[in-house]
């Protein structure tokens, strides 16, 4: 982002705001219908906390500030190790049930990868599988080969297995399909010259993500070219310049080039598992310290028998858990290490292909993230900087919006059923306050997110929603997310089971918007042209979503593998 970007987007985000409040400040002293304050009050409860999101959401990508690259090092000495002149760096490869398709190139790209001078190499293929063939595999190709008896923990306890099984002073984690760029070592290595550094984050590229066709090629060439037009309108509509781009709404873009970027002025970058590198001597530090606080409530007898207790006892370098990265990153960070977001692409992998892969992936998202935030939420840790809690505040509120959101999405709904509005009236008053907030907020995400895709989170927030819903419900009634790893194979058939909840969502609304317009064809008062085009718009706006994401459990790839990109973004 340049600094004319910068001061353009920060004046539109502050002008947002300003904006902002002045609706809300009109919205609860002005605009409340009273007589239905019920659902009046419901619905600006909802804009304010969505409003309070914005303001995190602000806060989140307020700025830009790059850690600055440094060389890779060539002696310990250079970060911070002690005795001995190599650094040796481990990479893991973890799988559990992928086949030999998805893990040979991984562990080929990972021989590729170029060791600075000083530093040595090792490569393990960690089989959470147990499975000969996988011992095969890593023999035949001449790396390292660990297993276990039990799954414990999943990933995270195959990643601590390993570590009792290694000795390198830094290593690299891959899932199965993370293939490593050859400079990945030469262009995050030498951000560990600052000793407080424990982890290094580089972005999740989705290199077989279809690149579609563009709307007006695909409307000339079913309807003829005169219909150019529509095909243009359908890019606006939709906010996607193409056809069958990104079928899974799985580009991570904006996540890792604005969310992570920014948050890293603050050293506030989430660990994300794979293409990070981590320093063992961090990993194993906060492990002990975690271990110690655990032990600090016990008695002086208990502790004479440490010796004897503490193989038993639940040591565990990553935490058990669906979010271990997440966790990775509370631990880290509230003991005062460091994280440094690298911007530059270095691995490439594969994206979910299956509407059952699309579903379970979301639902480990929102349900890790919903046990962190009840069960060990950074926000009361003491050692944590406030900044960084905001951070984290940001990303909790943006999966708590479920609990506001259904007010949002079926209010228009509710308004055509019953001829109730949300507001006292849809006048010049009420589109002078909310049109500007609203086109404000749109200009000033386009420039704040450097023009990445937005629409795809907005499809999200509500084609997902029901999936959240249940993932929130599974932790509150004391359920651990599930841990399964997530198929990157593509789906053999379509399945609707994933989106019955948009379905009945769609059905809902469509009756709304009949009942509605038969309402106004036989003269009912409450039904005005004005009512009726503000409630309609957003109807068809949600509804918008909501058939997007039934694309998800119908769309299927035209062959066995999918298009596959090889161009490396910049």
């Amino acid at each position: 982002m340049t600094p004319r970007d910068r001061t353009t987007w920060q004046i539109l985000a502050a002008t947002t705001i300003g904006l902002g409040a002045w609706y809300m400040n009109w919205r609860w002293t002005t605009s409340l219908n009273t007589d239905a304050i019920v659902f009046s009050v419901a619905v600006a409860l909802a804009e304010s906390l969505t409003f309070l999101g914005t303001l995190l959401f602000f806060f989140d990508i307020w700025d830009e500030d790059d850690t600055p690259p440094q060389p890779a090092p060539r002696y310990r000495a250079e970060i911070g190790l002690s005795s001995g002149t190599t650094i040796h760096v481990d990479i893991f490869i973890a799988t559990f049930d992928e086949d030999t398709s998805i893990i040979l190139p991984s562990i080929q790209a990972a021989k590729s990868v170029i060791a600075p001078p000083g530093v040595a190499t090792k490569i393990y293929l960690l089989d959470d599988g147990n499975r000969p063939l996988m011992r095969d595999c890593a023999e035949a190709a001449g790396v390292h080969y660990i297993s276990r008896e039990d799954n414990r923990g999943f990933k995270a306890g195959n990643l601590a297995n390993a570590l009792f099984a290694s000795e390198g002073d830094f290593f690299v984690i891959c899932d199965a399909d993370t293939q490593l760029f050859p400079s990945f070592l030469q262009n995050t290595l030498g951000y560990f010259r600052d000793p407080r550094v424990s982890w290094v984050q580089t972005p999740h590229w989705f290199y077989d993500i279809p690149d579609g066709i563009l709307w007006t090629n695909w409307a000339c060439k079913t309807f003829g070219k005169d219909f150019s037009w529509l095909g243009a309108l359908i890019a606006a509509v939709t906010g996607s310049p193409r056809r069958g781009v990104d079928p899974y709404l799985s580009d991570p873009a904006l996540f890792f080039d604005v969310i992570q970027r920014r948050r890293n002025r603050n050293t506030a970058s989430f660990c994300c598992g794979a293409g990070s590198i981590h320093r063992r001597e961090a990993v194993f530090q906060n492990a002990l310290a975690e271990q110690g606080k655990a032990l600090s409530g016990w008695t002086r007898k208990t502790r004479n028998a440490a010796a004897f207790l503490l193989p038993r006892l639940d040591f565990q370098l990553f935490r058990f858990h669906v979010s271990e990265d997440i966790f990775t990153s509370i631990l880290h960070q509230s003991r005062g290490w460091r994280s440094v977001y690298h911007p530059t692409v270095e691995a490439r992998m594969l994206s979910p292909w299956s509407s059952e892969a699309w579903a379970m992936q979301k639902l480990k998202y929102a349900g890790g993230t919903f046990d962190i935030m009840l069960r060990a939420n950074p926000m009361f840790s003491r050692g944590m900087p406030w900044r960084i809690k905001l951070h984290y505040l940001a990303t909790f509120w943006s999966y708590l919006s479920i609990l506001w959101l259904p007010i949002l999405l079926f209010a228009p709904a509710f308004s055509l059923v019953t001829g109730i509005a949300p507001v006292e009236a849809y006048s010049v008053p009420f589109f002078l306050h909310l049109l500007p907030v609203l086109i404000a907020n749109e200009v000033a995400l386009q420039v704040g997110c450097k023009g990445h895709n937005l629409h795809a989170g907005r499809v999200l927030s509500i084609g997902a929603m029901h999936i959240q819903w249940r993932a929130l419900m599974q932790v509150l009634q004391g359920k651990k997310p599930h841990f399964a790893p997530t198929p990157k194979t593509p789906g053999k058939t379509r399945e609707l089971r994933h989106v019955r909840a948009n379905i009945a969502f769609l059905v809902v609304f469509i009756g709304a918007m009949v009942w509605a317009l038969t309402q106004y064809q036989q003269g009912n008062p409450d039904y005005s042209v004005t009512f009726l085009v503000v409630n309609l718009f957003w109807l068809v706006w949600n509804a918008a979503s909501i058939i997007r994401v039934l694309k998800i459990a119908l769309w299927r790839p035209s062959n066995a593998h999918g298009f596959q990109a090889q161009r490396r973004p910049s």
